[in-house]
């Protein structure tokens, strides 16, 4: 199994790669790429070094599948290229998610859809796969009316940039920005850039991606996106109505059988998601669940994730292994 990571010595490339080791995803020959400006480079897999190709040379390898984490202008050029010569590609970016003829898979809620005419298969943004993990399964059962998310989001969503803004303002430092103003202790209700009608495009991913991941255009998302001073790991505030009523114990137990999910919702002894605990974990975590008192039918909760895990390089790699067990590459 031929395996090509574009965008290998990123963020989410680097987790791509770290995450292939310890799942055992059967590697026979890993194709590291990066821009032209690290060829040569190398990068470390189970031990070894292997040096950074240019995505000529890993078309022209075939490898069989090829994890993209690149940006969306490079995977729109190069997709389709590796897709032309067989290589089944599983693209991190925003390029194909809205594409009608590509699938948007979280593999717990949608992975049955997939198939081996599948050549380029989208990964959701990181805040809509912890969000619609949560959703699926009590929109089965009590049919989602309107979805109302803050969300709490991680520089580490931005880039290695952003990371490096946040400890050169800790340390005192001064270096570049990756944001418009400084991030230490301070919150910009401001990913992504901005839309002409106000939202930014990640608000815009939270409102459309979840349609189209759960095959349900009947109910609505409004967003509102906020980065914060954290390493790692996002946090949503959702408000769900239902067209059902519902039961709390229910709803629990609901989430708590649901594979990827762990509810973690107990205020007597203060226990409830955060980012400093889903760090390097694959799960998505439910708390703070309470019924609205303002509105029928209607549900908060609180959830949190790994933005480069769950939110990016495990989803990619739990398509690729989906595809391998169901011999769909």
């Amino acid at each position: 199994m031929k395996v090509a990571v574009v965008g290998a010595t990123g963020m989410v490339g680097q987790v791509m790669l770290n995450l292939l080791e310890q799942r055992n995803f059967p590697v026979s020959e890993l194709i590291p790429v990066a821009s032209q400006r690290s060829v040569g480079k190398m990068v470390t897999f189970k031990g070894q070094e292997y040096p950074i190709i240019s995505m000529v040379d890993a078309i022209a390898a075939k490898p069989e599948i090829a994890l993209f984490s690149a940006g969306g202008g490079t995977s729109l050029e190069w997709a389709p290229k590796f897709a032309e010569v067989g290589t089944t590609v599983i693209d991190n970016s925003s390029a194909w998610r809205m594409d009608p003829d590509k699938k948007l898979v979280v593999p717990e809620i949608n992975g049955n859809a997939l198939e081996a005419a599948d050549k380029i298969i989208a990964n959701p943004n990181c805040s809509t796969i912890q969000l619609v993990m949560a959703l699926a399964p009590l929109h089965d059962r009590y049919k989602m009316k309107r979805v109302i998310v803050s969300t709490y989001q991680s520089v580490s969503g931005t880039g290695i940039k952003a990371v490096r803004q946040l400890e050169n303002e800790i340390a005192g430092i001064q270096g570049e920005m990756a944001y418009p103003y400084p991030i230490h202790k301070n919150a910009l209700p401001h990913c992504d850039v901005f839309d002409d009608n106000g939202y930014t495009k990640e608000e815009l991913k939270l409102a459309r991606e979840p349609q189209k991941i759960l095959d349900d255009p009947s109910f609505s998302v409004s967003a509102t996106a906020v980065r914060i001073p954290t390493a790692g790991g996002h946090s949503e505030s959702v408000n769900v109505e239902f067209e059902e009523d519902f039961q709390l114990a229910e709803v629990r137990a609901l989430l708590q059988n649901t594979d990827g999910v762990v509810v973690q919702d107990n205020p007597d002894t203060n226990t409830y998601p955060m980012p400093a605990y889903a760090h390097n974990k694959d799960e998505v975590f439910v708390g703070r669940i309470r019924r609205d008192l303002t509105q029928a039918n209607t549900l908060n909760m609180w959830i949190v994730s790994d933005n480069l895990r769950k939110g990016a390089a495990t989803n990619a790699i739990q398509i690729a292994e989906h595809l391998l067990t169901h011999n769909l590459v």
